[in-house]
């Protein structure tokens, strides 16, 4: 009998025994499978196997996770032979990660206890106007409003007209004819995207250059086989621009969280570091460091990396 057989009239004994009392069945030591020179006993599973389980249920948990135990310490048992020379190293690896799990862990702690997420918008526009040379535009953005409305529409000049104009009365004529006649009106006035997503509003080829229409704050026309849209665009942004500072706030708030969340881990290094001078549990030789400058790798500089992403 092979061993994945044998997994099975295991499950199926674990069935058997669910049917009767599967809690006490699990209370038992009994060895289930032996692989790589390990045991694995019916105590190993049941704090693994969920709760409820009985029956057909229980005999299919069985065997999966036998079967996936075997094949694991197999699997251990050939690379422990195969990287014997190697061993040293895996277990300084692993050492440290463990340590960089706890020391991560605890700068949560500290972190968790004291950081104050919340900016105002004076601290959000200084570190802009600060760093608003390190934020440059990628793409062409731009401001404005489409308006879609079918070919044969007879008002069009008026609504044309209404559009253009500065006027709040005649601007609320605009809104009430659009949405009177169901015409398809987006409106980016009071937010600023991307030139090419404006353009997919419009009847527009992928292959051809828009950029001519940058140049005019005017009500602009484009048509279709089926409707017209009257476009204008207030405000433009090209690239090599300072970044708007509406697209730039939540990079801003991410920075300015690490950096506080760092200066909480320098500082709980610091007093770390002098509680432990002052107690004579450290002991420096060659003279004396300067605590501030026991900084770890994560905490140097709180803001590069989210300055980066910003950039981007």
């Amino acid at each position: 009998m092979n061993w994945r057989a044998k997994i099975t009239v295991a499950a199926g004994v674990l069935l058997l025994a669910g049917c009767r009392e599967l809690p006490r069945y699990f209370a038992s030591d009994t060895t289930i499978a032996r692989a790589g020179g390990k045991e694995l006993r019916m105590l190993d599973v049941r704090s693994v196997v969920p709760k409820g389980l009985s029956g057909d249920d229980s005999a299919a948990f069985m065997k999966l996770y036998v079967d996936r135990w075997i094949v694991k310490q197999l699997k251990l048992k050939e690379a422990e032979t195969l990287f014997s020379s190697s061993a040293g190293d895996i277990d300084k690896m692993v050492e440290e990660y463990r340590q960089a799990l706890l020391i991560k862990q605890l700068d949560q702690h500290y972190v968790d206890r004291s950081i104050d997420t919340l900016f105002t918008e004076e601290e959000i526009a200084a570190y802009y106007n600060a760093h608003k040379g390190d934020f440059k535009l990628d793409r062409t953005i731009v401001k404005g409003r489409i308006v879609q409305f079918a070919a044969g529409y007879r008002q069009a000049a008026k609504l044309k007209m209404l559009m253009a104009s500065k006027n709040r009365v005649q601007q609320q004529d605009f809104s009430d004819i659009c949405e009177k006649n169901n015409f398809t009106v987006s409106d980016f006035r009071q937010q600023w995207i991307d030139f090419p997503e404006f353009l997919s509003y419009l009847p527009t080829l992928r292959s051809q250059n828009y950029d001519s229409v940058l140049a005019s704050t005017a009500v602009q026309e484009m048509r279709d086989s089926h409707s017209r849209y009257y476009f204008q665009i207030d405000a433009v942004m090209r690239v090599g621009e300072p970044i708007p500072l509406e697209r730039l706030r939540s990079n801003i708030r991410r920075i300015l969280f690490n950096q506080r969340k760092g200066e909480i881990i320098r500082q709980h290094e610091e007093e770390l570091l002098q509680r432990a001078e002052e107690e004579g549990k450290v002991k420096i030789f060659g003279g004396k460091r300067n605590p501030s400058e026991v900084l770890t790798d994560e905490t140097s500089d709180g803001g590069i990396d989210n300055e980066n992403e910003a950039k981007r």
